[in-house]
């Protein structure tokens, strides 16, 4: 898989990266260690050698996973790890990384992320000047090479740029979720910022398996989501109806073709997770998927019709 430069950095990645917050168990249902571990080699062996993940994912259990996971071949690829809201004062900053370098039993981390701005989900407020100085000194230390924000708005990002390099951007981004395409990419493209688009499937949608009905286990975040909300998930299924035929012309499903369209996308790559060896295999295989610019616009376009009622609130969930 061809892989992609990071930003300015010295770092590439490719442009399909296994996604690992179902590999945390929290929020999930039905995931278990073994299958997981065998599908984060399965990424790795199918040429998808950047991994991400962050510590609040199961506190710190998908960080772990990942690094036993990969320890034997930690040379080959590329770790995005992230720091949570509620640790972005200094001291916190160092503490965390240190923990994630345990979690992934490595000795560096390729890209460290601000996982949310302070001051989401009830965090202290920290001044970004803060965060950035023990992001840089861990830079400087040798202890992460780049620097990434995630869930930043533009003016954030900005700010944040006046204190060190940050060299990309993790926002919600897919086909039914495109509020990064108003004023956060246009920006990417004019500073040279790498998106790493989180949710890549609209958290499954995209890939047609939930019906008319969707309905979730006891425990499983995505019925929150607003994306299956009744309000939008008649346009939702008029949507796939529409791009199944385009599936069919290029002998994908709609997920590859979902992932396809993705990449296609300015300064643009998908995070995509999965629970087994054989999603993986199906996720790598979108890079195949070799889309016309007419497509990539007749997809865009289909897309719109879910996305153009949506408010800016770039929270994809309504959380009690």
């Amino acid at each position: 898989m061809e892989k992609r430069q990071l930003g300015n950095s010295d770092i590439y990645i490719t442009p399909i990266i296994m996604g690992t917050w179902q590999t945390g168990k929290r929020m999930w249902v039905g995931i278990e260690d073994a299958e997981s571990i065998k599908a984060i080699r399965q990424a790795v062996e199918s040429g998808i050698t950047t991994i991400d993940t962050a510590e609040v994912y199961g506190e710190g259990h998908s960080e772990k996973i990942v690094g036993e996971a990969l320890k034997d071949v930690r040379d080959k690829v590329i770790y995005a790890t992230k720091v949570f809201a509620n640790h972005l004062k200094y001291d916190d900053v160092i503490t965390a990384c240190h923990n994630s370098l345990t979690n992934l039993q490595t000795d560096y981390i390729d890209l460290y992320q601000i996982h949310w701005p302070s001051g989401s989900w009830n965090s202290d407020i920290v001044p970004i000047e803060e965060t950035m100085s023990a992001l840089n000194d861990l830079k400087q230390q040798g202890k992460i090479r780049s620097i990434g924000v995630s869930n930043f708005s533009r003016e954030q990002l900005a700010e944040a740029l006046e204190y060190g390099e940050i060299v990309s951007i993790q926002p919600p981004y897919s086909l039914f979720w495109r509020g990064v395409e108003k004023n956060i990419q246009p920006y990417c493209m004019e500073k040279n910022i790498s998106i790493l688009a989180y949710s890549s499937l609209a958290q499954g949608i995209l890939t047609g398996k939930f019906g008319t009905n969707p309905t979730f286990a006891e425990g499983d975040h995505r019925k929150n989501n607003r994306l299956f909300q009744p309000s939008h998930w008649e346009k939702v299924q008029t949507a796939l109806t529409q791009l199944q035929p385009i599936a069919e012309k290029y002998d994908c499903t709609l997920a590859q073709l979902s992932i396809a369209w993705l990449i296609r996308q300015p300064q643009t790559n998908a995070i995509v997770g999965a629970r087994n060896e054989n999603q993986v295999k199906g996720n790598a295989k979108a890079i195949e998927v070799n889309l016309t610019q007419e497509d990539v616009i007749k997809i865009s376009d289909i897309g719109y019709q879910v996305t153009q009622d949506l408010d800016d609130n770039p929270v994809m969930w309504n959380f009690d």
